[in-house]
């Protein structure tokens, strides 16, 4: 038996690296947009931010177009508007128009994370997705440990608009491969019959379309407690996740003192370790206890609730102010995190109806990003007030402790939900 499925992973995981360059780059850039356009702490917050407003907003009715039309065509679309949006912020001459660009940067990248998820519920068994998922969501840690310092050497050398050049450029290629590469398990012809009915006897999600609209499916989501459980736990590490991915530059550039370029390669240190402990821990180590017998849902939430305590390391980076310690503290925080987000991200190809993986995976993916809205202008707006980074570390280890109580006390098991039975005026639970 081949392993084509794997060439899948590697394909998305690609596309995560390209996604945060994207991302990335605006937190790299915006001492230079400060200067440029005399921004305040208040105002950089907003245009930290601004990528998020479509972004999160698009979560919701993603999910149902990807469980309706299916992940090729959708990502196919996505790929080519996230290009244009980088080659927009590129050659805008004033702040309204790079606004509008970050906005359509969101509109473009807001399908690829459920339509990742759809993808690995139909590519891999359930006794690999752990793997699966870390290996591409880590890429998220990984892009930001190489875009930061790379991206900071190319925005001083040829300024803020050749970054944005760079990654649409990146963005273009990266189109291009998807659009040839990706096909559905049934429609590849480089798929083996072995391998394709592993994946099958492994309990792959079908490619079948969910029954009902769009509401009726999330409305009926949202009853189940397990669903508010990851939600909410979802969306409490979102928002130190954004707070580290738009301010974390920015902060050791203020706040330490840096120059642009020393803070691109301290900003990466904690990336490193997140994209370690990620794969080691989210993706290798909860497979392999799964799959030794340990029950799914006790090593899974054992597993976020720890990740989450580790979170909590941000309160020691809101009482130094030597840089090395800083990122010491931060590396923790990041480093345990990250390993909830492998997990958290699996959870719907698990608990999800036949159908219906990618409405669940936008429901929860909208909790999560909406903290992209409110972390970074929260964030700096509290620095505009305070003068300095405390309050805003504060604050995102209130959200952690949120976050840990939603998975100790809500979320009780990973079974599948099973599929509702839509009438005129409502909706069953089949038995």
């Amino acid at each position: 038996m081949k392993k084509h499925r794997w060439s899948i992973a590697f394909l998305i995981a690609v596309g995560v690296i390209v996604n945060y360059f994207d991302r990335t780059n605006m937190s790299i850039a915006i001492p230079m947009l400060k200067e440029e356009f005399d921004l305040t702490p208040g105002q950089m917050g907003i245009f930290l931010s601004a990528f998020a407003w479509s972004y999160a907003l698009l979560q919701i009715p993603v999910g149902p177009l990807l469980d309706k039309i299916g992940v090729k065509w959708v990502t196919r679309v996505a790929t080519i508007i996230w290009a244009l949006a980088c080659l927009l912020t590129a050659v805008a001459n004033g702040w309204g128009l790079i606004i509008l660009s970050r906005i359509l940067l969101g509109v473009g990248e807001a399908p690829y994370f459920p339509a990742a998820a759809k993808a690995i519920s139909h590519w891999f068994p359930q006794n690999e997705r752990g793997k699966a998922i870390a290996s591409y969501d880590a890429q998220s840690k990984l892009s930001n440990a190489i875009g930061a310092p790379l991206l900071a050497l190319i925005v001083t050398e040829w300024g803020w608009r050749a970054g944005f050049f760079a990654t649409a450029i990146i963005s273009i290629i990266y189109a291009v491969i998807f659009f040839i590469w990706y096909r559905e398990p049934h429609e590849d012809e480089r798929l083996t019959k072995e391998e394709y009915q592993y994946i099958i006897d492994g309990g792959s999600q079908s490619g079948e379309e969910q029954s009902g609209t769009a509401m009726q499916n999330i409305r009926y989501l949202l009853t189940k407690r397990k669903v508010w459980a990851v939600f909410i736990g979802f969306a409490a590490y979102g928002y130190s996740w954004f707070l580290f991915l738009t301010w974390l530059p920015g902060y050791l550039a203020t706040e330490m003192g840096m120059s642009i370029l020393k803070s691109g390669w301290y900003a990466a240190i904690p990336w490193v370790v997140g994209t370690i402990t990620e794969i080691v821990f989210g993706g290798w180590l909860v497979d392999r206890l799964v799959n030794k017998g340990y029950n799914s849902t006790r090593v899974r939430k054992t597993t976020l609730v720890i990740g989450m305590l580790f979170g909590l390391a941000i309160i020691g980076a809101a009482f130094t102010h030597n840089p090395n310690i800083a990122v010491l503290w931060i590396s923790i925080a990041l480093g345990g995190l990250v390993v909830t987000s492998a997990v958290a991200y699996s959870i719907p190809t698990f608990i999800a109806p036949k159908g219906s993986v990618g409405t669940l995976t936008g429901l929860l993916t909208f909790g999560n990003n909406s903290m992209a809205i409110v972390a970074p202008i929260a964030t700096g707006f509290i620095v505009q007030a305070t003068g300095s980074f405390m309050y805003a570390f504060l604050v995102a280890a209130a959200f952690l402790v949120v976050g840990i109580l939603s998975y100790v006390f809500l979320l009780t098991d990973l079974e599948p939900i099973e599929p509702a039975s839509f009438q005129d005026n409502g909706f069953n639970r089949v038995s």
